[in-house]
């Protein structure tokens, strides 16, 4: 068990590796890490990937914190109904689970903000 005095160390880590896991789904969709090669830019997948490259970096600093992890909140719950809610009705049938745990981590982090070890703090 982590003691509560760790809690804002615990909580910068949870919000740093969130941010730059989202940031490298953006990465992706450009081709420039693993992946299907580079999406267009001006399509539904392009502004899926300039928010989480935007976003997750932002993120991962604790820049504008709260705005932008609501932006990513919001594109997972977007991309969750859009792309696998169809396909079933449980996320684990429509493997839609990574866009809801992204959902939830990221509404967590629009509602606390930054941190104590964020850019915003300072």
């Amino acid at each position: 068990m982590i003691p509560e005095r760790y809690a804002p160390q615990a909580y910068a880590a949870f919000r740093i590796v969130f941010g730059l896991l989202f940031l490298f789904h953006g990465l992706q969709k450009f081709g420039i890490v693993a992946g299907p090669g580079p999406m267009p830019l001006m399509s539904r997948y392009g502004a899926a990937a300039v928010i989480e490259l935007v976003a997750g970096g932002l993120i991962a600093i604790g820049l504008f914190t709260r705005p932008a992890a609501f932006i990513a909140s919001g594109e997972m719950a977007v991309a969750y109904f859009l792309a696998h809610q169809p396909r079933g009705l449980l996320p684990v049938v429509n493997q839609g689970e990574l866009a809801v745990l992204y959902c939830f981590a990221f509404l967590y982090i629009a509602s606390r903000g930054g941190g104590r070890f964020s850019v915003d703090r300072r």
